[in-house]
């Protein structure tokens, strides 16, 4: 099994779309083996974005200045989902980065519409709902930035009891 990382953005959360989003992931057959609300500081974001994934690096510093702002703008939800290339499945459910291509049924498709454009015309931040991890040695590097060993949880859902 696969393990990867998903943050309820503060726009998920100020517009109350936790719970639809979080049944989604269930829904669809992923397992929650972590989870937390929390309000990070600069110094967490930086780790998180700069220092894991480089987003200054891949769009500049302004962008990542304007996206650190809107993660402490306010609370986050830190979830970690286990399951069968839970990483690709994910983000498959997520959808784009960009909301104004995200296909219909998806997550950002659904709930998100600004474009990339438009936020960067606008000076602000792009709200986009949710980060999903980008591959498998992100997933391991945010996991154990957001989380410690205690706070992952090994179970079996009503699922798994009826398998074995």
């Amino acid at each position: 099994m696969q393990r990867t990382l998903v943050l309820l953005k503060p726009d998920t959360v100020g517009r109350g779309l936790v719970g639809e989003i979080i049944s989604r992931f269930e829904k669809s057959g992923l397992k929650i083996v972590g989870a937390k609300m929390q309000a990070p500081d600069e110094v967490h974001y930086h780790h998180h974005y700069e220092t894991i994934s480089k987003l200054s690096s891949r769009t500049g510093e302004e962008a990542y200045q304007r996206n650190t702002e809107f993660m402490m703008s306010g609370p986050v939800i830190a979830l970690v989902l286990e399951g069968v290339d839970a990483i690709t499945h994910v983000r498959k459910l997520v959808g784009s980065t960009d909301p104004s291509t995200a296909q219909p049924g998806t997550i950002r498709g659904d709930y998100a519409h600004m474009s990339i454009k438009h936020a960067n015309e606008q000076g602000s931040s792009l709200p986009n709902l949710v980060h999903a991890s980008g591959n498998a040695e992100e997933a391991e590097q945010e996991i154990k930035h957001w989380f410690s060993a205690k706070e992952l949880f090994e179970y079996k859902t009503a699922h798994q009891h009826l398998t074995s």
